[in-house]
């Protein structure tokens, strides 16, 4: 994570696919501090619509045995950057889910970073891209497990589909382990519109249009799938998802 106030270059690992004209334009990034206490259970939906160039920094702190759900869904900025710093204690459970929708020039980034400090923690993070025209979608995640966190759980799941060849999907996911007794994954994938699935589907009598729709539809679902708010996410996700199709 990039605490500093210095105007990043592409040398900075965090920042290597950043439009730095969209980034320009609301640096520096200020602090969100989200801090939930011993057994506190906390859920927050983040909904970045807006056209003009967006970016948040949400600085997490999770004490023993505290549940964070945070989900994100991002289509529509120019330029939209949403970075999260989690740190969790003993027994703390950290879930993402995220979805970007992209289209045209944009660029949507979300850069991760969870730092499993105590043992017997979980954190699972989905998160969804959808790219069209010119788009740049680009998830930076590391899972650090500190010496001692024995019993960690965690875990990554990236997928991007590109609707056109002219779109751009980045994907760093990693993992630092330093303790035993350690379950952690991480998989990435970045592809186009299974040609089966669709046929499939029109064979069915869906028209072509629909049944690429639904598709997206179900993809995308993934990330919002348990979220307190998952109903209005996946309908808000649809709206936008038919924008750019």
């Amino acid at each position: 994570m990039n605490a500093e106030l210095t105007f990043p270059t592409r040398k900075n690992e965090d920042f290597r696919y950043s439009d730095l004209e969209g980034l320009a334009a609301v640096w520096p990034i200020a602090h969100e501090d989200i801090v939930l206490q011993d057994g506190e259970e906390r859920a927050l939906q983040i909904v970045e619509d807006a056209a003009g160039p967006v970016a948040r920094l949400l600085c997490v702190t999770l004490g023993a045995n505290a549940r964070f759900d945070l989900r994100v869904l991002a289509g529509g900025p120019v330029y939209g950057r949403v970075e999260i710093s989690v740190l969790l204690a003993e027994g703390a459970e950290f879930t993402l889910g995220a979805a970007q929708l992209a289209t045209g020039a944009e660029t949507l980034e979300i850069v991760t970073e969870v730092t499993h400090a105590g043992g017997n923690a979980t954190s699972h993070q989905i998160v969804r891209s959808v790219l069209a025209g010119h788009a740049t979608g680009t998830y930076l995640g590391r899972i650090a497990v500190a010496r001692g966190a024995d019993g960690t759980d965690a875990e990554q799941s990236v997928r991007a589909m590109l609707l056109d060849r002219t779109a751009t999907a980045n994907a760093r996911p990693e993992l630092e382990i330093y303790a035993d007794d350690v379950k952690a994954a991480h998989g990435c994938a970045v592809g186009e519109l299974d040609a089966m699935g669709l046929f499939y589907l029109m064979s069915r009598g869906l028209p072509p249009a629909e049944a690429k729709r639904l598709m997206l539809q179900a993809f995308i679902a993934e990330a919002f799938t348990g979220a307190p708010g998952q109903e209005q996410l996946c309908e808000t996700a649809l709206r936008r998802l038919e924008q750019i199709l």
